[in-house]
């Protein structure tokens, strides 16, 4: 199956920033959409604007760091819609300041979401794609992954390890699924500087309020990596303001 039109695709994050800008891309272009996320509210609030433009979704509230929630979401997609395309692997947080804050929690909430929660995902979803003798990863990392700045050190080692899990599954997937990694650079999103510490958090929000790319961008470069047709794998896309170093 090529295009976007008719294909059913989960999608973790999906309440705000890209996800939610990813969620209304692929609804106007004709998916079947299963999005997950912590914020029953602000779910409800993307599904119901999907469902009232004529679009198809539902929210299964989800936490990516618990399995079972993952699961929940991904057999959401089989028992609603008869299968599942695609998974977006998009829940994140950012909240990074220095290594000296010994903000032990933060880390692990990093660890938990980028690496676990991705983990979650491809148990949750491998099983269903390999039933079906296709389907399509969609992992979201960051241009972190690529470039180390301080004070990110922890958030940039568990977006290196989306990429590299990526990859690995990628060289395991054989010729019937689909992986993609999608890097974004710095995107207006309310995520940005949110958790991280006072002066790291300045500094990401100014940055982001001067250069930052619009969330549309990452959802068209999604949305690209989707439609194409079966047998056609876009392994790897990095999208930055061209301002950005």
């Amino acid at each position: 199956m090529s295009g976007i039109k008719s294909k059913v695709i989960a999608l973790t994050g999906a309440s705000s920033g890209i996800g939610e800008a990813t969620a209304t891309y692929l609804a106007q272009r004709g998916a079947s959409l299963v999005l997950g996320a912590r914020r029953k509210d602000r779910l409800d609030t993307v599904v119901e604007r999907i469902t009232a433009q004529g679009g198809s979704a539902i929210g299964i509230v989800v936490d990516v760091t618990r399995r079972e929630d993952v699961k929940r979401l991904t057999d959401a997609a089989v028992n609603h819609f008869g299968r599942l395309d695609v998974l977006v692997s998009n829940a994140g947080t950012m909240a990074v300041s220095p290594f000296d804050e010994l903000r032990q929690d933060d880390w692990d909430a990093m660890v938990a979401t980028h690496i676990t929660g991705l983990l979650n995902g491809i148990g949750a979803a491998l099983p269903i794609f390999r039933q079906q003798r296709s389907g399509q990863f969609v992992n979201v990392a960051s241009t972190a992954a690529y470039v180390v700045k301080s004070p990110q050190g922890v958030y940039a080692a568990t977006k290196t390890a989306v990429k590299v899990l990526t990859e690995g599954l990628r060289l395991e997937s054989g010729p019937d699924l689909r992986v993609t990694l999608v890097s974004p650079g710095i995107t207006d999103t309310e995520g940005v500087g949110k958790g991280a510490s006072a002066e790291a958090a300045a500094t990401m929000i100014q940055l982001r309020d001067e250069i930052a790319m619009p969330p549309s961008a990452i959802a068209s470069a999604i949305g690209y990596a989707i439609e194409q047709p079966d047998g056609i794998d876009v392994s790897e896309i990095v999208v930055r303001p061209t301002v950005q170093a």
